[in-house]
């Protein structure tokens, strides 16, 4: 895939089907489960996607 495609981290929140069809489709995904980091927390999650630079996904509709 071309570098133009932005490497994403999924959280927890996201649906497991999504980083599922993404991948299929080519892109650069891991989720939270892949990373080891099933219950952390927002901050923690936000850190780790920039430190891998990766843009996080999430579907947390509650503390938006």
């Amino acid at each position: 895939m071309s570098s133009v495609f932005i490497c994403l981290y999924l959280d927890e929140d996201v649906n497991i089907l999504v980083a599922d069809l993404l991948k299929a489709r080519g892109f650069d995904v891991i989720t939270a489960r892949d990373a080891g980091k099933l219950k952390a927390t927002d901050a923690e999650q936000f850190t780790y996607a920039v430190s891998q630079a990766r843009t996080l996904v999430t579907h947390n509709r509650t503390d938006a």
